[in-house]
């Protein structure tokens, strides 16, 4: 059975209200209408604190975990397999008060993919983001492996 994706529309008041990023304290704060820009913030309360009190780890990572996956299933369309295949999570310093991170796709990156692809069965990017602190300090730097093929290819 296949799956219907939402609009656009309820795409994004899903984002903002999807319950594992709710949960943690993750609130989008801006997403463009063609879905290549969208930003996220954190604050630090007593549940995404970790027992030395900056932020925890996991709602670090969980800042950057949807983004590029569906970000890529929207721009790139219906003929794509988009998964996300494998991430990293760097902690670089502690994360104190709000943190943020952004997501970005090029129209030039989108048209780079789409040729990769009239080449090669598959490829598999990496998209790299930065969440930092109020100084814009980095506090974590996330590393994602987005597989990518057509649908057409068997």
């Amino acid at each position: 059975m296949s799956r219907t994706r939402p609009s656009g529309r309820l795409l994004r008041i899903g984002l903002r209200w999807y319950p594992p990023l709710l949960c943690a304290g993750i609130r989008v704060t801006r997403i463009c209408a063609d879905l290549r820009e969208i930003d996220v913030q954190m604050k630090r309360h007593w549940w995404n604190a970790n027992y030395v009190g900056t932020h925890y780890g996991g709602s670090l990572y969980s800042m950057a975990d949807p983004f590029y996956m569906i970000m890529l299933l929207e721009n790139l369309g219906r003929d794509y397999i988009v998964w996300d295949k494998a991430a990293t999570i760097r902690f670089r310093k502690p994360g104190r008060g709000t943190v943020r991170a952004q997501f970005r796709l090029t129209q030039e990156l989108l048209e780079d993919l789409r040729a990769q692809l009239r080449q090669q069965e598959k490829i598999e990017p990496t998209f790299v983001t930065d969440v930092v602190d109020e100084e814009g300090e980095v506090v974590a730097q996330v590393e994602k492996l987005i597989y990518i093929r057509r649908k057409d290819v068997a």
